[in-house]
């Protein structure tokens, strides 16, 4: 038995039509993904809308030292605390302690100590200080050469924050590097760190909506150039979720490898941390609220 609310959230995650989407849930005996990929495949829903699922209060942000820098995530319960001055002085003396016991990740994160205070005695503190629970995520520590240059960007007050290396010296381009990711949430550096799985997935994905589209043409093509219009669109597919192919936002006549190369540089990592990716959130239902209270 397909729900109303498997529909409503199916719909919410990939913009296909109320119809559609209970058919797709039918088609799949109510799996979300399965639904997702049978849609994308019928040439109905392109990908699925994450940001329904994803929501949660705080800063992302970093702390450069020399050659050494950590990039992490300070979460509250509400955007007002996330302003809070408060709230800002501890994400800096966070960002001090997981430079200075080179915190590699979030176990070693609570472990570090700054001032002889711990930063999981920091969190404890902070969260009866606010009146809100503060939880730090998604830690981790990166490492440059002489030869090599870091970039840091940090959008909407930390809602968005992107980080870079790059081998050069120019720290300018790295910056424009971060602005990039930080606009464009690329997926992967290039094609050759794509995962194969998604690869794989996707590609089959877009060979099974080609075929739909080609079995309801009027004149169906040959299955070599259906397949070539696989290949054409996978290619596309991977420029668009490829940092170095991506058309560059400062300059779109040229992609970002195109960029920094023209720059004497090379991009050798990067990161993107949104506020709240892959946290669920309590969905609060106000008119159920209401109507409770009502009959109560």
């Amino acid at each position: 038995m397909i729900s109303a609310q498997q529909v409503k959230e199916l719909r919410e995650m990939t913009g296909a039509g109320m119809m559609d989407c209970k058919k797709a849930l039918v088609e799949t005996n109510g799996n979300m993904d399965d639904a997702i990929t049978w849609l994308r495949e019928k040439g109905i829903a392109k990908a699925a809308k994450k940001e329904s699922r994803i929501a949660a209060e705080g800063i992302c942000a970093f702390a450069i030292d020399g050659n050494k820098a950590v990039v992490y995530e300070l979460n509250s319960e509400t955007d007002f605390v996330a302003k809070n001055p408060l709230f800002k002085e501890l994400s800096e003396k966070v960002g001090k302690a997981l430079l200075a016991n080179q915190a590699q990740n979030d176990e070693m994160a609570m472990n570090a100590q700054y001032e002889g205070e711990k930063v999981s005695d920091m969190l404890i503190n902070a969260t009866a200080t606010i009146g809100e629970k503060i939880t730090l995520r998604r830690v981790s520590l990166y490492e440059k050469t002489d030869g090599q240059v870091f970039g840091a960007y940090s959008h909407m007050q930390g809602k968005i924050v992107a980080f870079s290396i790059l081998n050069g010296s120019n720290e300018e381009v790295a910056k424009d590097v971060c602005m990039h990711v930080a606009a464009m949430n690329p997926s992967y550096l290039d094609e050759s760190s794509v995962d194969a799985e998604f690869l794989a997935k996707e590609t089959e994905i877009i060979r099974q909506e080609a075929l739909n589209e080609n079995a309801q043409a009027a004149k169906p093509k040959p299955e070599n150039i259906v397949e070539k219009m696989v290949e054409g669109r996978v290619k596309k597919m991977l420029r668009e979720i490829c940092l170095v192919d991506q058309a560059f936002v400062k300059n779109p006549d040229q992609t970002v490898g195109q960029y920094v190369k023209e720059k004497g540089c090379q991009i050798v990592s990067y990161v993107r941390l949104g506020v709240g990716e892959g946290i669920e959130k309590k969905k609060d239902d106000f008119v159920a609220e209401v109507m409770a209270a009502v009959n109560k």
